[in-house]
């Protein structure tokens, strides 16, 4: 795990102490719906409930001994508990334990990943707005091709974080499931309402059908949910990299005092959080393939998919939950450059209104294909001379005839561009 960057509430959530305060939480559960159900002696259940606890440091060392994490548990358990222990665990097995308990860590996970949702979501409105009308070039195959705004730029990436909240509230559902069926799910030692006891009490869903283990195409629902909310980051923070190299400089990760860009070069400002944010992508996209590759397990289970959950998801939770953070961040001390978006505008000597003049050509009677022809024609001259596209097609017989001076001032107005941003603005609720 990277613990150097781990937030300390999201870390909290996968270190030893919460994943056996959740063994004991179910196990303790356990007892209460036997006792309900006459199984287990009412007087046992409230002196398991009262001398219950666990020492991690002594579990981990039984577990060398007898190298069986839930053994171990229940071991250490058993010594403070006494002679009543010997109810704890009755017709259950291990992944009964193991398995509710990730989920319940998956669930307390996705509630502080969708905090950080939002938290991004909405220092994106706040800089979408500020910026609605703030025109930059748009481009695609990255060469100029017409005006946009930077604010329809991160209304976009609003959008798309808010189908990102909501399909980790949907992989959230999809993981709240317990179980506590037995060896191989079919409750031959436990009565299901052992199960519907234990899940209701942990703000689970009882699994409907189970085998030894939870299905793991649930597991993998999660972590390619994850995966795809860095993928969204990965691409916000590819453009930006692109935004702030030398030759567009339209915007920039914020340069603290004291900071240093090159061991070489001084004058160094690199986009270094970016860059992380974009390699760190592909470590939950890797991460979401182990889960994927995790969904098919012998019979009713084995334990190929165990230890690399051990690994897999208390890591993409902690990762995406950093990388959340840091992206909030830099945008919301992102430089913005309107001044150098202008410039970047006028760099092709306005062919970015190519389109315009050809859509009026047409409108004014002249055949598509000509008006293409002619369009495509003074533009090369633009390509390989750097002259003025205005001057050059004004010149054009033809396009005197249909396109007088104050109608091409019209076609060469940038704010036309501009004339539906309130309406998209609206379509994905920034209004």
């Amino acid at each position: 795990m990277i613990q150097r960057y781990t937030r300390a509430e999201m870390g909290k959530l996968w270190e030893d102490e919460n994943k056996y305060r959740i063994w004991l939480d179910i196990e303790v559960l356990a007892c209460e719906a036997q006792a309900e159900l006459g199984i287990i002696p009412a007087e046992a259940v409230k002196i398991i409930r009262s001398k219950a606890k666990f020492n991690v440091a002594r579990v981990l060392q039984i577990e060398e001994e007898v190298k069986h994490d839930v053994i171990a548990f229940l071991t250490n358990v058993g010594e403070y508990v006494g002679t009543e222990s010997r109810f704890i665990h009755l017709g259950m097995t291990s992944s009964d334990v193991l398995d509710t308990a990730l989920a319940v860590q998956m669930k307390q996970s996705a509630d502080l990943l969708l905090k950080d949702l939002e938290g991004l979501k909405a220092v994106l409105a706040r800089r979408a707005k500020e910026f609605k009308h703030t025109m930059m070039i748009g481009r695609t195959h990255g060469i100029h091709a017409e005006p946009t705004t930077f604010g329809l730029k991160l209304a976009l990436w609003y959008a798309e974080t808010a189908r990102n909240i909501d399909r980790l509230k949907k992989a959230r559902e999809t993981v709240s499931v317990g179980q506590i069926s037995g060896a191989v799910g079919t409750y031959a030692h436990l009565d299901p309402f052992v199960e519907r006891y234990v899940c209701e009490k942990l703000g689970l869903t009882p699994a409907p059908i189970s085998t030894q283990v939870l299905q793991r195409d649930r597991h993998a629902e999660f972590m390619n949910t994850l995966a795809l909310s860095g993928s969204s980051l990965e691409k916000f923070a590819t453009e930006i990299r692109h935004l702030q190299r030398t030759e567009v400089l339209e915007v920039e990760e914020y340069f603290s005092k004291g900071q240093k860009g090159s061991s070489a070069m001084p004058h160094k400002r690199n986009p270094i959080t970016c860059e992380r944010i974009a390699g760190l992508s592909r470590v939950l996209r890797g991460n979401a393939l182990a889960a994927m590759e995790n969904v098919a397990l012998w019979h009713e289970r084995d334990i190929t998919h165990s230890s690399v959950e051990r690994v897999i998801v208390p890591d993409s939770c902690i990762l995406l939950d950093y990388m959340l953070a840091q992206f909030t961040k830099i945008l919301d001390q992102l430089l913005v450059y309107p001044e150098h978006m202008q410039e970047n505008i006028d760099r092709t000597f306005g062919l970015v209104f190519s389109q315009d003049v050809l859509l009026a050509l047409t409108k004014g009677g002249m055949k598509r294909e000509d008006a293409y022809a002619i369009v495509q024609e003074e533009a090369m001259k633009v390509w390989q001379h750097r002259q003025s596209f205005r001057s050059l097609i004004e010149k054009r017989a033809e396009v005197q005839k249909l396109l007088p001076a104050k109608e091409m001032d019209h076609l060469f107005d940038p704010r036309r561009s501009l004339k539906n941003v309130d309406y998209i603005f609206h379509q994905v609720g920034l209004d």
